[in-house]
């Protein structure tokens, strides 16, 4: 599967190496290219997952806010529920089109 912004493929991998969460697919760390992302000081917490950590993605010159994320340091409940540990498995948003 890929992420994708225009025609530059940010983040590539085989699907079975991706999680599925809550209608997002999150990508393996080493399979996202991080000069493309610059982390965010946008606060979130999950209830179950934990604290997130938002990144924006570069489109040239431009910077999209808070256009994917990961869990750095997941809640020992959220890799449970989800069956797998997906720390800091990156996921993508709105102008990120994930396609297999």
């Amino acid at each position: 599967m890929k992420a994708v912004l225009g025609d530059v493929v940010i983040a590539e991998a085989p699907k079975e190496d991706l999680i599925s969460i809550e209608g997002n697919w999150y990508f393996p760390p080493s399979s996202v290219k991080s000069e493309y992302l610059e982390q965010s000081p946008t606060p979130y917490t999950c209830p179950w997952k934990g604290e997130c950590q938002y990144f924006s993605v570069k489109d040239g010159d431009t910077l999209l806010q808070d256009r994917a994320w990961s869990y750095p340091t997941p809640y020992q409940g959220g890799i449970d529920r989800v069956g797998k540990d997906f720390a800091n498995y990156v996921a993508f948003w709105k102008e990120v089109q994930v396609t297999e």
